[in-house]
């Protein structure tokens, strides 16, 4: 593709690989955007010696070992690891806290492994709230990670870095978590595509020390429906535990029972313009072929609820768990950490396991409902991206900061807790041309299904990113 830009990281390893532009010439690039976008704080912490040398060791390979290099999904494609998660070996990982220095990364996770063998070149680990405990990535260490579209707004998070970075093309496509949307929220709020996996589906160890009790997932957040499934297929699978390998069943073009879920109901009311691009998500669906079926807010309420608690606990008992094995001192963390930990630290082992009962009907409540849909629709986010600092942390009221957090996304914890696959698309944009997201669920193993109909809808163009990918040769 002489002269043009790539779209997305697909068309990067493919100008890498044909050699119209090395990565190593793409990692400048890339680490140029970071310099001049730095104001967005989507990155934490960059390593440009540790970029340079990777890209490097791609372009020697390539030259010298092209059937090795060529068969790499992603070969020589500059990337960015999360500041949570991982790890990454050479990439100090501080979890947004000053609690922890950046002087460590001396591993790689299983899921790091894969990212190196499908071919990425990573710098620098993106902008995380502190231990992932916000759906804004706005650490009291900084920096404050802005919305590209809107540096007013949110970026989202946890995974807000890495969202804002690939949004605002410092890169094409960015590691990222979610245990509670963490993955989709960033990528609803920037208009990228954002798969949480089907439990099970990407490798959590050797340490599993960001597993969650099943409820979390690493993965990535792209440009293209494309890409995402490349990713899938590159990084996931054989994942060594603790549950079986997913079967991933083939795509189902047509014919599907498409669950339609408009309504979110009193508590958490979802603003009309991202109804209306589930409406018009659903009118297109049902065009191809596939039957719509109304689903009411009382099918969800209960699940809903219980996926919140459940999210709410295990993340407290883990946090506790984690001071104690690294013995940290608490006194240094932000408020609102402080109180979560207290929070776990204060729950009987029986409300823990009340909760963790509740999760499992949760499971259990998802499959009968897709004894009678095959997918789920659904809004994304309940309103624009909210304005930077909506989710403080100088506080200690844990109650209302989950409170928050389940009025701007309420159905997110559902497919974490319940294990199905759930993706984030943009369909269209609003008055202010910020990206109207929705979202689709599907039964455990059917990532590729979603996928499928995902592509159908990007198809219809209605959000067209604003922003160059860095990663250019034009």
């Amino acid at each position: 593709m002489p002269g043009e830009r790539p779209a997305d990281a697909t068309d990067v390893s493919e100008l890498i690989r044909s050699g119209q532009l090395t990565a190593t010439e793409a990692m400048r690039l890339s680490l140029a955007a970071a310099a001049h976008q730095s104001s967005l704080g989507a990155i934490a912490h960059l390593d440009a010696t540790i970029g340079i040398a990777a890209a490097r060791a791609a372009d020697d390979e390539r030259r010298s070992n092209p059937t090795r290099f060529n068969p790499r999904a992603f070969g020589g494609v500059p990337t960015l690891a999360k500041d949570l998660g991982g790890p990454f070996k050479g990439l100090p990982v501080a979890a947004g806290s000053r609690l922890f220095k950046r002087d460590g990364g001396n591993a790689d996770s299983e899921v790091a492994d894969r990212f190196r063998a499908a071919g990425f070149c990573l710098f620098g680990l993106t902008t995380s709230p502190e231990f992932g405990l916000s759906l804004a990535s706005e650490p009291a260490i900084g920096p404050v990670c802005r919305n590209p579209h809107d540096p007013s707004r949110t970026a989202g998070g946890s995974s807000g870095g890495a969202a804002a970075a690939v949004a605002a093309g410092i890169v094409s496509i960015a590691h990222a978590t979610d245990a509670g949307g963490s993955i989709r929220v960033p990528a609803a709020c920037c208009g990228l595509i954002g798969l949480k996996p089907s439990r099970g589906a990407m490798p959590a160890g050797p340490s599993f020390g960001n597993h969650l009790g099943g409820i979390a997932s690493e993965f990535v957040v792209t440009r293209s429906v494309r890409d995402t499934e490349l990713a899938l297929k590159s990084l996931g699978g054989k994942a060594r535990g603790p549950f079986p390998d997913v079967v991933m069943t083939g795509h189902s073009p047509s014919g599907l029972r498409i669950g339609l879920l408009t309504d979110t109901g009193v508590r958490f009311p979802t603003a009309g313009d991202r109804l209306d691009a589930v409406e018009a998500a659903a009118i297109s669906l049902e065009a191809d072929g596939h039957a719509i079926v109304r689903l009411q807010w009382t099918d969800f309420e209960t699940a809903v609820g219980y996926s919140a608690r459940a999210f709410e606990d295990i993340v407290a008992v883990n946090l506790v768990n984690l001071v104690q094995d690294f013995n940290l001192d608490m006194t240094m963390a932000e408020r609102l950490t402080q109180a979560v930990v207290e929070q776990g630290s204060a729950m009987p082992a029986a409300a823990l396991w009340a909760s963790l009962n509740k999760a499992l009907l949760v499971s259990h409540h998802m499959w009968t409902v897709f004894d009678k849909v095959d997918c789920v629709l659904s809004p994304m986010l309940s309103s624009a991206p909210l304005a930077v600092g909506s989710f403080p942390s100088d506080h200690g009221d844990t109650e209302l900061h989950f409170e928050r957090m389940a009025a701007f996304a309420p159905l997110a914890p559902l497919a974490n807790v319940s294990g199905v696959p759930a993706l984030t698309l943009p369909f269209g944009s609003d008055a202010a041309g910020l990206p109207l997201p929705i979202q689709l669920m599907a039964p455990v193993g059917r990532d590729l299904q979603l996928l499928s109909l995902a592509r159908r809808l990007e198809a219809e163009e209605r959000w067209r990113h604003p922003f160059p990918i860095a990663d250019s040769a034009a």
